[in-house]
């Protein structure tokens, strides 16, 4: 069972440790992290979210992501979830931490989601064919250049998980870094 530090509104620590199914039936707010990988190309991997997840279940979302297991660091569980949900290893260094995101809501199963996002960007070449999905958690795989996955997802929003505020910074980071 993972178990999940509980924060305040502010991102502060309460002392509290909670399983994740409590967490979200209870509203806590907690610690995610959202990790982004960015070929060479400008081409950003994305993936399929499998269709037995119990949140956003066959919806695209960006490279892998994962809730921060109590007393884990963000970094930590970053490096995890890559390996977990894509079967690649990636070094600590190669994570390179842009920005923080908050989100607040209620899904239509009933779920309180309030989380933390920590999110990094991983600049790396990696093949399609060296992905060893987590068939749970990850059906598919793309990937896609930062400029046609802006257009996508405002285009078919609802076949993308809904972040926003994380959306409008990536790609605003995206393009001043790249053009």
């Amino acid at each position: 069972m993972e178990m999940i530090d509980v924060l305040d509104a502010q991102g502060n620590f309460t002392g509290q440790i909670k399983s994740r199914a409590d967490v979200h039936r209870d509203g806590d707010w907690h610690r995610t992290v959202h990790v982004w990988i960015l070929n060479s190309k400008g081409e950003l991997l994305i993936q399929k979210r499998s269709a037995t997840r119990d949140i956003n279940a066959n919806k695209w979302d960006m490279s892998c992501a994962g809730h921060i297991s109590a007393g884990k660091t963000s970094l930590e569980t970053a490096v995890e979830e890559s390996a977990e949900e894509l079967g690649i290893t990636l070094k600590p260094e190669q994570f390179e931490y842009l920005f923080p995101t908050k989100k607040s809501k209620v899904l239509e199963s009933g779920l309180l989601i309030n989380d933390f996002h920590d999110v990094f960007l991983v600049q790396a070449d990696i093949e399609i064919k060296d992905i060893v999905l987590q068939a749970e958690e990850v059906s598919e795989v793309r990937l896609v250049h930062y400029t046609e996955l802006e257009k996508l997802i405002l285009s078919i929003k609802e076949k993308f998980c809904a972040h926003p505020e994380e959306y409008q910074k990536i790609f605003a980071l995206l393009h001043e870094r790249y053009g």
